[in-house]
Formats: C-alpha cells, sequence, structure tokens
C-alpha cells in the first residue's frame, strides 16, 4: 500500500457523471464493451473511449480485446468496494420513473457487489453467519470460526485463504443500501459462486440486481435458516 495516496487523482476520476455511470454497471463483476458502456452512461462512442483509456491509465480499469472489440471491467475488488461504500454516503438521487422505481426495489433487495452478494440478503446472510456463530468481527474483517470453516466447506464453498494472494479474506463492505455491513473478500465471493451454482440466487438479464429463486429461498432457510419469504411476497406485491 502506498504510503502517501494521491487520493484527489482517483476523485478527479470518479468525480464525473458519465464516468460513474460506467463504473456502477460495471459493479457487478462482468465485463462490458465500450459500445454498451457508451449507451449506459448516454454519450457518444468516441467520448467513452476517452473516458475509458483515462480509467485505465489511473488503475480503476482492465480491458481485455475480442477481435474487435474491447471489454472492461473493474481493475479489482478493491476498486468496487470503494464504490459501494461511496454509494453509502451520497445522497439518494430522485427516482423519475416507474422502471427506474423497479430497478431501484431489485438492486436493494439483492446484487451483486462486484463479485460477492449485497443487498438484504446479502446482509440478512452475513447476520445469520454472525448468529450461528460461524463467523465473527474483527475490526474491518470477519473471521472465519472452525465451526463456520466446516459448515462451509461440507455446503461447497471454498474456503482456503491464498497465502499469495493480496486479497482480503472475508472483509466487512458497507452495504450503500442497508446501511449495515455484509460479507466481501474472497470467502464473499465464494459463497457467492455457490448460490449461483446451486441455483439460488440468479442475475437478472440486464444490470446487477439478482433474483432470488423458490430453491433459493427454501435452500437459504433449511441451510442457514435465512428467512425471506415475506420479503419476496412484499417485493413482489
Amino acid at each position: 500500500m502506498s504510503a502517501n495516496p494521491n487520493i484527489a487523482k482517483v476523485a478527479a476520476l470518479i468525480g464525473d457523471t458519465s464516468r460513474v455511470a460506467m463504473l456502477v454497471s460495471l459493479l457487478g463483476g462482468k465485463a462490458m464493451p465500450a459500445s454498451e458502456l457508451a449507451r449506459t452512461a448516454r454519450i457518444s462512442p468516441q467520448t467513452a473511449s476517452t473516458h475509458l483509456a483515462k480509467m485505465v491509465e489511473g488503475g480503476l480499469l482492465v480491458h481485455e480485446t475480442y477481435g474487435r472489440h474491447k471489454y472492461f471491467r473493474l481493475a479489482s475488488s478493491e476498486v468496487g468496494h470503494a464504490l459501494e461504500a461511496l454509494q453509502a454516503i451520497a445522497p439518494v438521487k430522485p427516482v423519475k420513473s416507474l422502471r427506474e422505481s423497479e430497478q431501484m426495489n431489485a438492486l436493494h433487495f439483492a446484487r451483486t457487489c462486484y463479485d460477492h452478494l449485497a443487498g438484504k440478503i446479502g446482509v440478512a446472510l452475513t447476520d445469520r453467519l454472525l448468529e450461528l456463530g460461524l463467523i465473527e468481527e474483527s475490526g474491518k474483517d470477519y473471521v472465519l470460526r472452525e465451526a463456520g470453516k466446516k459448515r462451509l466447506q461440507d455446503f461447497g464453498v471454498d474456503v482456503e485463504q491464498n497465502p499469495k494472494s493480496r486479497r482480503f479474506f472475508a472483509r466487512k463492505c458497507l452495504d450503500w443500501s442497508e446501511r449495515r455491513h455484509h460479507l466481501a473478500g474472497s470467502l464473499g465471493a465464494a459463497l457467492t459462486r455457490r448460490l449461483f451454482e446451486l441455483g439460488w440466487i440468479e442475475h437478472f438479464p440486464d444490470g446487477r440486481a439478482v433474483r432470488l429463486t423458490d430453491a433459493g429461498i427454501k435452500g437459504l432457510f433449511d441451510e442457514f435458516g435465512v428467512c425471506l419469504q415475506d420479503e419476496v411476497v412484499q417485493k413482489q406485491s
């Protein structure tokens, strides 16, 4: 870590409406082509290309080339973590349409924050892991207890920490919609991958909102005691 981080440089990169729109659209962890990011930000492809180049140079994004197209994604989980934290302290923008309201409700209920689960479901699952004594709080992180290691291994989650990885293992991430913490880091990502593998959660076709399936409602209750039936009914009513 830099002894004297240049916060102003990063703030200047993020502090543009078009760049923010592109960064937030990438918070789901997927790579997106420049043309789609331009449409998301409602700017021309040429203008988007200039913004994207600056964010790559500034370390916020990385890109891969497939044929004639470049696909962009967040450079690291730390970038996603920082964006989520900024959303938690940012003032709420007014909702201007029914579609925006529905999209916002879906994001509040469940979404991916880079590669881990966030929103009401992410916080509820983290709370249950704490209540069951599978993880415990330790400063800015969570600690996986022995009982939690066995329980999650049996559930099919990779709980081995890579000593060579620079990524945090079980990080607290402040949830911008719930204003509480959910589980991030490589452990949060591994748990989220397992939920996708089981078909308990599914991505909506567009954006980073996540749908909780019927199997997920039952599975989360049976496995961890997370009761979300009432919230799902309320959300759909």
